[in-house]
């Protein structure tokens, strides 16, 4: 039977046209490589090269044959190279499930920045409700998700993101001027409300502070751009809100602080690719720097 390190020395010895040069490059001696064709030409009972003095020359058949162990030298070469992208990370697939908010802009954008170095990795990415990310990323049809939080699910692996709640507000309110908004500087202002944020425990202290209600939405991506149109301020999380930043609106940290809440998920007992793995370290340290550079982030007590 062709043994693979025969077929190795032969394509050695017809690149390098000696023995001993190919010994060298296949890291072995020169009466190795000798051996090695020997063992060939019997297994395919053709001659090889024919030996006068130090020349050694290809026949024909060599030839030949040497045509084809290329092309399959150039397919193994094709395989290794993919292998070698497969294990940096360079090709591939990742596939990311969002909540709207993360979604609407600030985590496409990285996911293009992240691609822009992997230009062979294939991605999907698809936004829908946070109990939808975190039932599809469990079935495996994503590998990571960005979920709102806290939620009850043990088959699930959560990293909060610890992004802090912040006010959107239209660029022209005196409230602009703050770096910090309190909560008590929205006393009768006009107020858009997420859904979400009236069954938050704060709810008590935004009704102690007065606040009015005008439009109530599921959504902050819509929050904001009623912000946009002047229709009121609205306490919404801080990915949504950069999305509108210098559209009319400007962004300003709360306090006393509290999360909306997000978190990346993915499933408990699935090991994660390369690119998986890769994704969540550079994206989870993207959102930290993102938070801290704007003073978004919730304070450690």
């Amino acid at each position: 039977m062709i043994q693979s390190r025969q077929i190795e020395a032969f394509r050695a010895v017809m690149l390098t046209g000696a023995m001993t040069a190919a010994g060298e490059t296949m890291h072995i001696t020169q009466p190795a490589v000798s051996r090695l064709i020997r063992d060939l030409e019997a297994e395919i009972r053709i001659r090889l090269f024919e030996r006068g003095g130090k020349l050694l020359v290809p026949t024909a058949e060599a030839k030949a044959l040497f045509a084809e162990v290329e092309r399959s030298f150039i397919g193994l070469a094709q395989i290794h190279a993919i292998a070698d992208d497969i294990r940096v990370g360079r090709v591939g697939s990742l596939r990311l499930a969002m909540l709207p908010a993360m979604a609407a802009g600030f985590a496409p954008r990285f996911v293009a920045k992240f691609c822009g170095t992997r230009p062979n990795l294939s991605v999907v990415i698809d936004g829908m409700p946070s109990a939808s990310v975190r039932d599809q990323v469990l079935a495996g049809e994503f590998d990571l998700g960005i979920s709102a939080f806290p939620f009850r699910r043990t088959s699930l692996t959560a990293i909060p993101l610890n992004d802090a709640a912040v006010v959107a507000l239209p660029a022209d309110h005196s409230l602009a001027e703050k770096s910090v908004v309190q909560l008590s500087d929205l006393r009768d202002e006009r107020l858009v409300l997420l859904s979400k944020t009236a069954q938050h425990p704060l709810s008590t202290a935004f009704q102690s502070a007065g606040l009015h209600y005008v439009a109530e939405t599921s959504l902050s991506t819509i929050a904001c751009a009623l912000v946009s149109e002047g229709m009121g301020v609205a306490i919404v999380d801080a990915f949504s809100a950069s999305e509108f930043a210098g559209r009319n609106v400007v962004v300003r940290p709360l306090r006393p602080s509290f999360t909306i809440g997000a978190a990346i998920v993915y499933a408990q007992g699935r090991s994660l690719s390369l690119s998986a793995r890769e994704f969540f370290n550079e994206f989870l340290a993207h959102v930290q720097l993102f938070l801290r550079q704007n003073n978004f982030e919730l304070p450690t007590t």
